[in-house]
């Protein structure tokens, strides 16, 4: 059997892909993140088992564990969807188990699914690029484990002033130390902010904020945080999503 390293996309149950509904179905074991949405997991067999290996405050399964177990799954011939939210190679660790796999002799599959770094932004009627406002687009990490640095964040700024977009990811925690920093080498301090909380879910919210507000506004995990100009334009794309809440 084989190991199907799978995107979830955003949370959504309409936004997965064909192949990644098929092999939710067909699976004997799911392992899966913690913000993998119910109405997903409930597509899968009833047979199959569900393992939940998702990383929380105070609750974090190590990546060594996780990749262990899916060569374990993978040697025993059994049917392993590893369900991973968003795109498995979009700062989801997928490299690295498909990295533990190939090195432990298992076969395995990327399936890919749609980032949130893209999904949530277009949720919110916020197009990333624009070719009369932003024509560059950088995707990073809010938060590195391991004691691993976080992005450059002096060299992101120039980014901005130039007129390119930044989509963090995994950025609520640290939002006010990126955001002085980028404020700090030259980001006007009041670029446009936008963070969509549980993109593409029924409780979807789109909190708008400035960069230097950024830091004192309430924001709940999970969030996709936007900076850039490109935010304005999701003012005037007044058909988004009837279960969006905006908060200015």
């Amino acid at each position: 059997m084989t190991v199907h390293l799978v995107g979830a996309g955003p949370g959504d149950p309409d936004l997965l892909t064909v192949r990644a509904l098929r092999l939710i179905h067909e699976a004997d074991v799911i392992v899966h993140d913690r913000l993998a949405d119910e109405r997903i997991l409930a597509l899968a067999s009833p047979m199959a088992e569900l393992i939940d290996v998702g990383k929380a405050p105070g609750r974090s399964t190590p990546q060594e564990m996780i990749s262990a177990l899916l060569v374990h799954l993978g040697l025993e011939g059994r049917n392993v969807v590893r369900l991973k939210g968003g795109d498995p190679f979009v700062f989801g660790r997928g490299g690295e188990e498909a990295l533990a796999l190939a090195d432990a002799g298992v076969s395995f599959t990327i399936v890919p699914g749609i980032t949130s770094a893209l999904a949530a932004p277009a949720a919110a009627g916020i197009p990333v690029t624009h070719r009369d406002v932003a024509r560059t687009l950088t995707i990073v990490t809010g938060t590195c484990g391991d004691g691993a640095e976080t992005p450059d964040w002096p060299v992101l700024a120039p980014l901005l002033r130039a007129g390119g977009t930044i989509v963090v990811l995994m950025g609520v925690a640290h939002r006010a130390r990126y955001a002085r920093l980028l404020i700090d080498n030259g980001a006007r301090a009041g670029m446009a902010v936008a963070a969509i909380e549980r993109a593409t879910r029924p409780d979807q919210r789109i909190v708008r904020t400035t960069l230097a507000e950024l830091g004192t506004t309430a924001l709940t995990n999970p969030a996709t945080i936007v900076i850039g100009e490109v935010v304005h334009l999701g003012d005037a794309l007044v058909d988004v999503t009837s279960a969006a809440t905006q908060t200015r």
